[in-house]
C-alpha cells in the first residue's frame, strides 16, 4: 500500500452506457447494485424482447459504448428522488428528462439517434425493471477499481487515461497498482458497508474510447495484453452487510 487506502470516488451511470456521474454517497442495501446506476437501458431494434421487459436482459440487446463510442464522451447528473436525468455531450448538446416518462423516452431515443452509428441497429425504447440494474451480468455487482492501476496503464501507454472510460463505481486510492485482483475472496469495510470482492471484469474496445472526445484515441486491451498478459481491470463486489458510503472513506480490508 502506499498510503493509507480509502474511496477516493463514487461514479453511477443512471442509463446504461449514455452518462456517468460523480456522487459524493449513497446507501447501499445488501444483495444490491449501487443505487441508481443502470436504472434504465436503452433497447435496439434488434432487442430478444418486446417493451414490456420484467428481468435482466444480456447487455447485446442495448446501447453500448463498444458499439458506439460517442457515447462515452456523455456526462449526466441525476435527481435520484425525482427520478429525472440530465444528459450532456459535446456534439449533442443537453436534454433533461424522466426516464420512467413516455414522451421523454421518445425524446431520448431522439436525441441518441444521431450519435449512434447509422450501421447499427436503431434506438428503440427504454427499459427499466424494478429491482434490477440493467448491468452486465444479473448478479447485483458493483465495480471496483484502483487509482493506482489506472495511473499505471496510463504511465505504460503514455497519456493520462480518465477513470470515465472504464465506467466503474468505486474507485480505491492508496493501493498499490492492480493491487484489487488481490483481494478477491476478502471483505472490503468502506463506511458503514461490508462488501465482497468477487471476481476479475474482463473488459471490452469501450476502454479505447476518450470519455471527453468520444473517439477512440488508445489501445487499453493492447496494453493490458502486452504489459500484464490479460485485459482484466477492477473487480466486482457485492454488498454484504448494507451501510452508507461516501467520498473520502477509510477502506479497511478484513
Amino acid at each position: 500500500m502506499t498510503a493509507e487506502p480509502r474511496l477516493a470516488a463514487i461514479v453511477r451511470h443512471p442509463i446504461k452506457s449514455i452518462g456517468h456521474e460523480e456522487i459524493i454517497g449513497a446507501s447501499l442495501t445488501k444483495g444490491r447494485a449501487l443505487p441508481f446506476d443502470r436504472e434504465w437501458a436503452v433497447a435496439h431494434e434488434a432487442a430478444k424482447f418486446a417493451p414490456g421487459l420484467t428481468e435482466w436482459a444480456a447487455k447485446m440487446n442495448f446501447l453500448r459504448g463498444v458499439a458506439g463510442a460517442e457515447l462515452m464522451a456523455i456526462s449526466a447528473a441525476s435527481d435520484e428522488a425525482a427520478r429525472r436525468v440530465t444528459l450532456r455531450h459535446p456534439r449533442a448538446g443537453e436534454i433533461a428528462l424522466a426516464p420512467d416518462d413516455a414522451a421523454d423516452q421518445q425524446r431520448l431515443i431522439d436525441w441518441l439517434r444521431p450519435l449512434w452509428p447509422a450501421s447499427r441497429p436503431a434506438p428503440a425504447f427504454v427499459v427499466q425493471v424494478p429491482g434490477q440494474a440493467m448491468t452486465d451480468w444479473p448478479n447485483p455487482f458493483l465495480s471496483v477499481l484502483g487509482l493506482a492501476s489506472n495511473a499505471e496503464l496510463g504511465r505504460r501507454m503514455g497519456k493520462t487515461l480518465s477513470i470515465h472510460r472504464w465506467r466503474g463505481n468505486l474507485w480505491l486510492d492508496g493501493l498499490e497498482p492492480f493491487a484489487e485482483f488481490g483481494l478477491i475472496g476478502r471483505r472490503l469495510r468502506i463506511g458503514s458497508a461490508v462488501l465482497k470482492v468477487e471476481q476479475k471484469i474482463t473488459r471490452c474496445r469501450a476502454t479505447c474510447v476518450d470519455p471527453v472526445t468520444g473517439q477512440e484515441d488508445g489501445d487499453t486491451l493492447a496494453a493490458l495484453n502486452a504489459n500484464w498478459g490479460h485485459q482484466d481491470f477492477g473487480v466486482y463486489a457485492t454488498v454484504e452487510e448494507p451501510g452508507r458510503i461516501a467520498r473520502g472513506d477509510k477502506l479497511e480490508i478484513l
